[in-house]
């Protein structure tokens, strides 16, 4: 197995596996990745498989954005290659946080943590996080704020984050927002507690004599925002 950047495709990590059976014919290789496929000249045909394998491989690699291929011959094995986008936080943030070529005024991290009440956890727990996860995607404004991707902190507690373009007074409102409605699930009240906080985001410091691009003061916040991250964790 193997893993590594290309220059030409820098967004991507591109990861492949060889291995030394018996290859794939160019006819089986158009086909390898389609539902329920196999292939008759297999040597291993004797095994039984409902053909889903490749092809589940192919669905998850496309829902998050890549793609995925095979390189093969006939008695020399196979490598089946596929890319991923690169996570950046720098880039998810850009829409987000700058207007009219600058950045937004004011910056803050909302915390929203569940905590189940019960241990061991109801086996419907994660279905609640989800669910509040998908109400909280509907409390902010698109343009203006980010939901970052889901992070797991202390065992069964499930931390949603929010970077918001608003200023801290200000983001009391979001946050009697995120309360009121995640207050309406059900699931939430009788198995978990909810707790929701916002910390302000330190913006960079713009010196005349050394002036910084745009892109350089999102990565500084991106960065700004990752120790904030690390420090919830």
């Amino acid at each position: 197995m193997q893993a590594c950047l290309v220059q030409t495709d820098p967004d991507f990590v591109y990861i492949s596996v060889a291995d030394t059976g018996c290859g794939i014919t160019p006819e089986a290789r158009a086909l390898v990745f389609e539902r329920l496929y196999q292939d008759p000249n297999a040597v291993d045909n004797h095994r039984k498989g409902l053909g889903l394998g490749l092809f589940i491989a192919k669905e998850l690699v496309s829902l998050h954005g890549g793609r995925i291929w095979v390189a093969s011959e006939a008695g020399n094995g196979s490598t089946f290659s596929f890319t991923l986008p690169l996570y950046s936080l720098a880039k998810l943030l850009l829409p987000v946080i700058t207007t009219q070529d600058r950045l937004r005024d004011n910056l803050v991290l909302v915390k929203v943590a569940l905590r189940p009440r019960s241990k061991p956890v109801r086996a419907s727990w994660r279905e609640t996080c989800q669910r509040c996860l998908e109400i909280l995607q509907r409390c902010v404004y698109l343009d203006k704020d980010l939901v970052l991707p889901p992070m797991t902190t202390n065992g069964a507690e499930e931390t949603f984050l929010v970077v918001a373009s608003t200023a801290l007074e200000s983001a009391e409102i979001m946050m009697a927002r995120i309360r009121e409605q995640l207050g309406k699930v059900s699931d939430l009240n009788g198995t978990g507690e909810l707790e929701v906080s916002a910390s302000p985001v330190p913006l960079p410091k713009l010196g005349v004599e050394s002036p910084r691009s745009l892109d350089e003061q999102v990565q500084e916040v991106a960065q700004t925002v990752t120790e904030m991250i690390r420090a919830v964790g």
